[in-house]
């Protein structure tokens, strides 16, 4: 009698590696929010892996719900507005690039609104390890920049804040405010471990603070607060409004805690100290930030084409550091109307949907509020080219267009009908 280890082609296979198509796609959209933290140079990792992604998810087809047909047009409609606004600056390279990047963003919102057609709690979950994978390391660069640690000053730091692996403070520190909610929402809801999640949300959150923005701290305390007001409000009993309520003074006891410690340096101390005024030099005065924004909104009113794109800093000496102006400024009155009619839609969408019972509800939880802040933010920086800015926007719109799962009992009553039929 034979036996397998006479005959070796006889014996059992062993276990195979399979990897499904979708796994795929989570692969890429991991990826794709790991790169978003790095930005110190253009193109960015996350343009190359934007890229690649799509190409991932085109191979077997993006649908496009007709709910999303007024984001895609209000942003199409503001693009158009920012190519007539370039169109006597073609000669400029950086006006050029400008305009292109604001098409290409255009693109990115698009497509995470249309991903979320399918598997959505999935992928929402998938880019999320990815964006909190991102926090990290550009937090580490940050903390290790502002301590001059083996010399990385010059490298993650930008007069004398942390940058991390962006190119400014100011763009860092709002980028972290996501994650940071996202592990502080699990934390509140008993998703994750209060030790885990503080040791998660530490050098994110130190990094944000280093950055000594101060858009970045007004962002971070207001979407943490309406974060957390919405999980109470929305909370399926009292036991959960209980444990939000106690972990919430916890977690801020903590905060409060770290903030000490932090402030007892010397250093750290004299810039917060400087950074926390309301009252800084350059925003005094008719040509100070918020005199040149008032300046600017006459002139504009009379060129319908916009100043042309980054075209304000040649009128005003820098840039509006508002974006609803530089909506107008930059892409004429068809893209600074379609621009407001943008933020107004979604915020129409965004607040319709955090009150809707969705499986995607809880992540609904914490993308709004940071998109509502940020969207608010708008009026004191330029955020028109932020890429998480077109992130949030994306899956906002995506989720709401989600239809209502179906019941139990209408899920039966269809499978009865379809039986029926057959």
């Amino acid at each position: 009698m034979s036996t397998f280890a006479e005959h070796p082609s006889h014996e059992a296979p062993g276990p195979r590696l399979a990897i499904s198509y979708a796994a795929i796609q989570r692969g890429t959209l991991w990826l794709l929010g790991a790169s978003s933290g790095f930005a110190l140079v253009e193109p960015s990792p996350y343009e190359l892996v934007f890229l690649l992604t799509l190409f991932v998810f085109a191979l077997a087809g993006i649908r496009f719900s007709q709910k999303l047909l007024p984001l895609a047009v209000l942003l199409l409609l503001y693009n158009i507005g920012g190519i007539f606004s370039l169109i006597p600056w073609m000669d400029e390279i950086d006006s050029v690039r400008f305009t292109a990047v604001s098409v290409y963003l255009m693109i990115t919102g698009i497509f995470f609104a249309a991903i979320m057609a399918e598997d959505a709690t999935s992928r929402l979950e998938t880019l999320w390890k990815g964006y909190l994978f991102a926090a990290w390391y550009a937090g580490i660069a940050g903390v290790l920049g502002y301590f001059d640690v083996a010399g990385l000053g010059s490298l993650f730091t930008l007069y004398g804040r942390a940058s991390g692996t962006f190119k400014d403070a100011n763009v860092l520190g709002p980028y972290l405010v996501l994650p940071i909610l996202y592990v502080l929402h699990r934390i509140l809801t008993g998703r994750s471990g209060l030790l885990r999640g503080l040791t998660l949300i530490s050098v994110p959150l130190f990094a944000l603070f280093l950055t000594f923005s101060r858009g970045a701290w007004g962002n971070l305390v207001a979407s943490a607060l309406l974060m957390i007001g919405l999980a109470f409000l929305t909370a399926p009993n009292g036991t959960q409004r209980s444990r939000i309520a106690l972990l919430t003074l916890v977690a801020f006891m903590a905060a409060a805690a770290a903030l000490a410690v932090a402030l007892s340096f010397e250093n750290i101390r004299s810039v917060f100290e400087t950074r926390a005024s309301l009252d800084q030099s350059y925003d005094q005065g008719v040509t100070g930030r918020f005199g040149n924004q008032f300046r600017s909104i006459s002139l504009l009113l009379e060129a319908p084409n916009g100043f042309g794109p980054l075209r304000f800093r040649w009128h005003f000496t820098e840039d509006p550091h508002n974006v609803y102006i530089n909506a107008f400024a930059s892409y004429g009155w068809l893209g600074g109307v379609a621009w407001l009619g943008l933020m107004a839609a979604t915020c129409y969408v965004g607040w319709r949907l955090v009150f809707q019972r969705r499986p995607w509800q809880q992540h609904a939880i914490v993308l709004w509020p940071v998109l509502f802040v940020t969207i608010l933010q708008g009026l004191q920086i330029d955020t028109d080219h932020w890429r998480h800015l077109y992130l949030m926007i994306g899956l906002v719109w995506g989720l709401a267009a989600l239809p209502k799962p179906a019941s139990p009992a209408e899920a039966a009553a269809r499978y009865e009908s379809g039986r029926n039929q057959r």
